[in-house]
C-alpha cells in the first residue's frame, strides 16, 4: 500500500461501524451482568470506562491521529481530554499480552458472569447474547482493525506497536 491509500480522516461510516461493535459489546455486557447483580453490571460499566481512559491517556495522545478522526473517533475525542503527547514515543512502544488482556477482559467477564448466571437460571437470551459478545469481542473487532482502521492508518506507516506485536505473533504460530 502507498500513501494514498491510508486516510488522514477516517470517514464517518467507519467510525460508525467500529463503534457500533465497540458499545455493543458494552451493551450486551451491562445487560448479561445486570442479570448476574446490578452491582456487577455498574462495576463492568467503570471497567469499560476505565479501559477506554487508559487507551486515550496512554496511547491515543501519541497517535498521528490526535486531533482527527481515527477509525476509531479517538483520536479528535482526546485532543478535547488531554494534552498532546509525543508522536515519537507511539512507535516506541512494546505491546505484551499484559497490555492487551484488560482489552480481551471486556468481552470475557460478561461471558463468563453469563455462564454462571446460567447455571443459576437458564436463558436463550442469555445464551444469544454470548454468542454475540464471542462473535463481536473477537471476530468482529478483528475485521474491524483488519479491514478498516490498520488496514488504512497512517500511524502504521510510521509505526505501530500493537501491528508489530500481532505480526510477530501470527509469524511465530506459522
Amino acid at each position: 500500500m502507498n500513501d494514498n491509500d491510508r486516510f488522514e480522516s477516517f470517514p464517518i461510516g467507519a467510525v460508525l461501524l467500529a463503534n457500533l461493535v465497540s458499545f455493543s459489546i458494552y451493551a450486551a455486557g451491562i445487560y448479561i451482568l445486570w442479570q448476574l447483580a446490578p452491582i456487577v453490571s455498574v462495576l463492568y460499566i467503570a471497567y469499560c470506562a476505565a479501559i477506554e481512559v487508559r487507551l486515550l491517556k496512554h496511547s491515543c495522545v501519541d497517535c498521528y491521529y490526535y486531533g482527527k478522526i481515527c477509525c476509531f473517533g479517538k483520536g479528535l475525542l482526546c485532543s478535547h481530554l488531554f494534552k498532546k503527547g509525543d508522536s515519537k514515543k507511539f512507535n516506541k512502544k512494546e505491546v505484551s499480552w499484559y497490555d492487551i488482556i484488560p482489552d480481551f477482559m471486556v468481552t470475557i467477564i460478561p461471558v463468563i458472569g453469563g455462564m454462571i448466571s446460567l447455571v443459576g437460571e437458564f436463558s436463550l437470551v442469555i445464551v444469544a447474547l454470548i454468542v454475540i459478545m464471542l462473535g463481536l469481542g473477537f471476530a468482529g473487532s478483528a475485521i474491524i482493525r483488519g479491514s478498516f482502521a490498520c488496514r488504512y492508518c497512517r500511524q502504521r506507516d510510521l509505526g505501530c506497536p500493537a501491528q508489530a506485536f500481532f505480526e510477530k505473533k501470527l509469524a511465530e504460530s506459522e
